[in-house]
């Protein structure tokens, strides 16, 4: 490798997504924002695009740096992270900025720059149950006496996500038993996350319409309804997702031409899918969903050669929580499930969401050097020892 390649450690081909992902981003954010630079800039349609490319810059600068720090040093941060995470969920849930009906984000002071905590918690509660379940494999089949040592964080930290993102709490909680599952937790012990896990839902959905203030339970059942009766707010947005994967055919209709950003609410996060399928058809929807699913491949490739447990937990489970969180936004833009909010990562346009999605690459590529760095010491050591002189 030569030039500035030559510093990108780890599997290139997960660079090669990213880049990929970036640049499809870049092309969606500009055509899907004519509509709101007209509505909120005056007109001034590189607002946004420069916006989102300043973001997306210092993104792909985040990921450079948490890929070159060793893997091993986000096992110790875990822990800082995982109650810096419950804190800040709890700030939030009791004094966070609403947006868009959802009281999801926390302003920070003097910045005036919101992030959406349940991110921060999403990455913290995966990196904690890696090394949790790493730390226990020699006794993992009598997990009886510690088992409340996993148990605990997974209620606490998807418990409070619930409240104001139902969609994020349910895709962490699966991703936590995923890989409770590929820990070689038994099966009894799943099922008592999952059984409390129902009964966490249950109770807070019964003191909601015991309270008469039903909050985000209220979007809850009008999306369902909605996505069962045909009928509702969230269905518009479904027929006009429909509209734009209709009429975009095999090839689409070229960069820039899709008219269903004018239609259709949020075109440049929630539903920036539709925007690429009408504009590249067919196509580039595969396209974009095979990057996604050569993502997790390649994420699988890194498991399978590590040696130890720690980082392949790491890497599976930062990996498995993208690409699901990809395969749920595209599911919902083709009515397969309730609208959710859930963006497409590294592609939607946002601020904290795009920053811990790179986060999570960077670990990622860190497991992946490590990984290499690992495989060339030890194909070093053999070479060596093959060269010596023989009695």
């Amino acid at each position: 490798m030569t030039g500035a390649f030559r510093y990108l450690k780890g599997d290139k081909v997960i660079w090669a997504v990213i880049i990929f992902l970036s640049l499809v981003s870049l092309l969606a954010v500009y055509s899907s924002t004519g509509t709101l630079a007209y509505r909120f800039q005056g007109g001034n349609t590189a607002y946004y695009i420069l916006k989102h490319s300043s973001i997306l810059m210092v993104s792909l600068a985040i990921i450079f740096i948490t890929h070159m720090i060793p893997y091993k040093f986000y096992s110790r941060l875990s822990q800082l992270f995982l109650v810096a995470s419950v804190i800040l969920l709890f700030i939030t849930l009791v004094m966070g900025t609403t947006i868009n009906e959802a009281s999801r984000w926390l302003t920070l002071p003097g910045l005036g720059f919101t992030i959406q905590t349940s991110d921060f918690a999403k990455l913290s509660l995966i990196m904690y149950l890696a090394r949790l379940l790493s730390q226990k494999q020699h006794d993992i089949k009598n997990l009886r006496e510690s088992f409340i040592s996993i148990l605990i964080p997974v209620l606490l930290v998807c418990g409070l996500i619930m409240p104001a993102n139902l969609s994020t709490s349910l895709i962490l909680f699966t991703t936590c038993v995923i890989l409770m599952f590929i820990g070689r937790v038994r099966t009894r012990y799943l099922m008592v996350l999952i059984t409390s896990g129902l009964f966490l839902v249950s109770v807070f959905v019964a003191i909601a319409l015991y309270s008469q203030s039903e909050g985000r339970l209220g979007t809850w059942q009008n999306r369902i309804e909605s996505f069962v009766s045909s009928s509702g707010e969230g269905n518009y947005q479904v027929e006009q997702s429909k509209i734009a994967i209709a009429t975009g055919g095999l090839v689409g209709k070229g960069p820039g031409n899709s008219s269903q950003r004018n239609f259709l609410p949020h075109p440049y996060s929630d539903f920036i899918y539709a925007i690429i399928i009408e504009e590249y058809g067919l196509t580039g929807a595969v396209v974009v969903l095979s990057f996604y699913l050569w993502l997790f491949y390649r994420g699988a490739l890194i498991v399978k050669r590590s040696s130890r447990t720690f980082p392949a937990f790491l890497a599976f489970g930062l990996t498995l929580s993208i690409v699901m969180q990809a395969m749920i936004n595209m599911a919902v833009v083709a009515n397969i499930l309730p609208v959710t909010g859930q963006p497409l990562p590294l592609v939607s346009m946002g601020g904290s969401s795009l920053i811990f999605t790179s986060i999570a690459l960077g670990i990622i590529l860190s497991v992946s050097n490590g990984i290499q760095k690992t495989a060339d010491y030890n194909q070093q050591n053999i070479e060596n020892l093959s060269d010596e002189p023989q009695d």
